[in-house]
């Protein structure tokens, strides 16, 4: 796919972020998006700017974890844009917890949004695009989806998960020869809100009323240089796209070192559990 002017592409995820950025620069760009989100106030604004670029812009409530929804989306977009030629499964949550502390119902809700979700889209969406004649599929993964990290157990799970599945559709599509493109989207940490609406353990020594803002700190790229790598890996149609430069370190540091990472890890995970337990001083 050389350009995605005149194209039509679903978003999912797009009330905020990187689904929200990538929307505003496909428009731009001259495609028609059909966005979704459970945050319809976020999905509305999203859609006023896309709007305003002069293309065609759908939007509906969907719970990418409801299968039946994600497929009824899927024929509504393309009986009403003609045609359907790039999918970006970007919907996800975040949860920060312990194995021992998170709940059956916690790993669910996740794994229903975060890997259901890009597989709800992928099946639902895949017909259209070979109707189409072309088109690529976008999942978004994480640098999660490269490294196992304490807390992260469920997330973890869902990325990779999503990994593994993006590569072996990618060699499914190419063994039947069909010209679609896939690709496994790997982005560091992104300014956005995901980490502020996580689910959070809130037992002492793991996490602490400052957990999701100290996070934030660390990250470093905004969702408008996300959605241009993920335009990018689109018409370059690449299997993997690393976004940020603190996917790419993570991800030399997994290759170079695949078990001392962990290590590592440990070792700072274990200076700030000692911290957090360490009894609260004398207040003024």
């Amino acid at each position: 796919m050389n350009s995605v002017k005149g194209k039509v592409a679903a978003i999912t995820g797009a009330a905020s972020g990187i689904g929200r950025a990538t929307a505003v620069l496909l428009s731009r760009n001259g495609c028609h998006v059909a966005i979704s989100d459970v945050n319809e106030q976020g999905l509305a604004e999203t859609a006023e700017k896309c709007r305003g670029l002069g293309v065609e812009v759908r939007t509906a409530r969907v719970d990418v974890a409801k299968r039946e929804a994600v497929h009824a989306w899927a024929d509504d977009v393309a009986r009403d844009l003609g045609a359907v030629h790039i999918v970006i499964n970007n919907a996800g949550v975040a949860l920060g917890a312990t194995i021992e502390d998170t709940r059956y119902e916690d790993f669910e809700w996740l794994m229903g949004i975060n890997f259901w979700g890009v597989v709800h889209g992928t099946k639902a969406f895949l017909p259209h695009l070979k109707a189409a004649g072309e088109g690529h599929i976008i999942n978004v993964s994480s640098v999660f989806g490269l490294i196992g990290v304490p807390t992260q157990a469920a997330y973890n799970a869902a990325k990779f998960a999503v990994k593994g599945f993006t590569e072996a559709l990618r060699q499914e599509l190419e063994v039947e020869g069909h010209p679609i493109g896939v690709t496994c989207v790997h982005p560091g940490g992104i300014k956005t809100n995901i980490a502020r609406s996580a689910r959070m353990t809130h037992r002492k020594g793991w996490t602490d009323a400052n957990s999701a803002s100290d996070f934030e700190k660390l990250f470093s790229t905004t969702p408008e240089r996300a959605a241009s790598d993920i335009l990018s890996a689109i018409l370059k149609n690449r299997r993997r796209q690393l976004i940020g430069p603190d996917a790419v370190l993570i991800d030399l540091m997994q290759r170079l070192l695949p078990t001392l990472y962990q290590r590592i890890l440990v070792a700072g995970a274990r200076r700030r559990w000692r911290k957090l337990m360490l009894p609260a001083g004398p207040t003024a």
